[in-house]
């Protein structure tokens, strides 16, 4: 008869078999949001953070090292491959390198090495991305990122139909070994702190959550509303009333089926998924949703997956010889285990805390975060709008005739329609939104931005969608700041806006007060 010790290494792995396509989708989800990030990476990291950029990566790390006690909690305060060097040319070949391994997850390349380095580069950006990468989804991206060196098996399966055609006529063991249930559950956790954080927060935020009208401010007043927003917006009140129930069941009810038995597990990961598809319908929040469907694919097992997945996949991917977890691959998924459970202890005291704190990391390598989404829900949607004008010579300022710039995806024009581009993000036009929530003097990007295209830069220029000077240079640059509305049926256009004054004063190249503003942020003006 076997032995207690072969029934329980026997147990565990037949357990860890019923997640091998759960493995599978988790790896390939991961491979596609770290490909849309690196995508963004390549086609805006160098007009953000490139040695001409609006916040160089540079210039930041050189700061940082000036006012930190020494270079190892330099580093230690922002974790990068970029103390290295800070170079576009650095920055480029991260971007690409990452962007290509990235796809390279999604043909099957996902062996816990390709993993390990995705983690490594993407954190490098977050760590010295500054205020264009300090965001909820950058932390549950590395997190999740983090998870997933562990849930990798060593050897990546290409051209995995071929391997699993041959490992049949064989009974030995595969090479790739059965997944880690362990790791399956550390995303489970992740998903629990997630959906929890987001709840809670709003509970303990906007009474608007509370007296269930938050919608009908929200389509309106998110960031970056899409073309369903103005829809959504059009609903009565008592949809909205029922929409905030249903965040509520979503958030605060559903994420403690994730520990329950098979059925319960199943339905609570069903209805965050649909939780997040309704809110991918409803406006731009980069790729937030669509990375929070990936973790909660962790609550489904194999008993699921083949009525999703075509059977010849699922023939390929489940292997019946899957070698089990070896004796290091339990103790290095015990170890992991016991570091998320003592990285866990703040984030939990913090999500358990009235003055709970919404999207913040408590270790320098953002291992274990707390969460959080709209915790207040503004009434008013402001707007920033960017204005250039070309002055004769001894023109006054009054007699200017001024131009607006346009973004790729923020509200201007009032006859544009909203862009749909998540879970793709533009970061630029995620600032703005928030620059019309706080003073002009604190954000050192918008001035930098002001400043670039006074001189020309090209770096701005490619930011823009629309410049209405055809590539000159401007005399002079302001900011005029308006109240903006969705339309409701029957009116023109989608936006109907007022404008409320000035944001930004205008000012020139050689402006005593842009270029002392600059100086102060460590941002010199040539």
């Amino acid at each position: 008869m076997p032995s207690d010790f072969d029934l329980r290494h026997r147990w565990f792995a037949e357990a860890a078999r019923d997640v091998q396509l759960t493995r599978f989708a988790l790896l390939r989800g991961l491979g596609f949001i770290y490909l849309v990030g690196f995508g963004i990476l390549i086609a805006q990291g160098l007009p953000l953070l490139g040695e001409s950029g609006l916040l160089p990566i540079g210039a930041y790390l050189a700061r940082l090292r000036q006012a930190s006690e020494s270079a190892s909690a330099a580093f230690w305060a922002a974790p990068s491959l970029f103390w290295l060097s800070s170079s576009d040319a650095m920055l480029t070949l991260l971007s690409w390198s990452g962007g290509l391994l990235a796809l390279g997850v999604l043909l099957g390349l996902d062996s816990a090495l390709v993993m390990l380095v995705l983690w490594a580069l993407y954190g490098s950006f977050v760590h010295a991305g500054q205020i264009f990468y300090g965001y909820g989804w950058e932390m549950l991206l590395l997190e999740a990122g983090f998870l997933a060196v562990f849930l990798a098996p060593l050897r990546p399966r290409l051209a995995f139909r071929a391997q699993a055609g041959a490992e049949r006529e064989s009974p030995a063991p595969s090479a790739r070994g059965v997944p880690p249930l362990l790791v399956i559950w550390l995303y489970r956790w992740l998903l629990f702190r997630l959906m929890l954080g987001a709840g809670l927060i709003k509970l303990r935020g906007d009474e608007c959550w509370r007296d269930l009208t938050c919608l009908v401010y929200h389509y309106e007043t998110q960031p970056n509303p899409h073309p369903l927003s103005w829809l959504w917006h059009q609903l009565p009140p008592w949809c909205h009333a029922a929409g905030v129930l249903a965040n509520h069941v979503a958030e605060l009810v559903l994420p403690f089926g994730v520990f329950g038995p098979r059925k319960l597990r199943h339905v609570a990961g069903a209805g965050m998924v649909l939780f997040q598809l309704a809110l991918i319908l409803s406006g731009n929040l980069s790729f937030l949703n669509w990375l929070t469907i990936v973790v909660a694919l962790a609550c489904f097992d194999d008993s699921l997956w083949p009525r999703l997945l075509p059977g010849s996949l699922v023939v390929a991917l489940r292997d019946p010889n899957a070698a089990p977890l070896g004796r290091a691959a339990r103790v290095v998924s015990l170890v992991l285990a016991a570091l998320i459970g003592v990285l866990s202890i703040e984030p939990t005291l913090n999500l358990l805390s009235p003055r709970q704190r919404m999207n913040a990391g408590f270790d320098p390598l953002h291992l274990v975060n707390t969460y959080g989404a709209f915790g207040s829900v503004s009434r008013e949607r402001h707007e920033v709008v960017l204005e250039g004008a070309i002055a004769d010579v001894g023109a006054r300022e009054d007699e200017l005739m001024w131009k607006e710039y346009e973004l790729p995806c923020k509200p201007g024009d009032v006859e544009r329609a909203p862009c749909w581009i998540t879970p793709y993000h533009y970061r630029l036009d995620w600032q703005m939104w928030f620059a019309a929530l706080g003073r002009p003097e604190r954000q050192a990007w918008l001035l930098s931005f002001v400043y670039q295209l006074l001189t020309g830069a090209e770096g701005a220029r490619s930011l823009i969608v629309h410049d209405p000077f055809a590539g000159a240079t401007p005399t002079w640059v302001r900011a005029s700041y308006y109240r903006y509305e969705l339309t409701r049926f029957g009116e023109p256009g989608w936006w109907r806006r007022t404008r409320l004054g000035l944001y930004l004063p205008a000012l020139r190249r050689d402006d005593p007060r842009l270029r002392d503003a600059l100086d102060r942020l460590g941002l010199r003006a040539q």
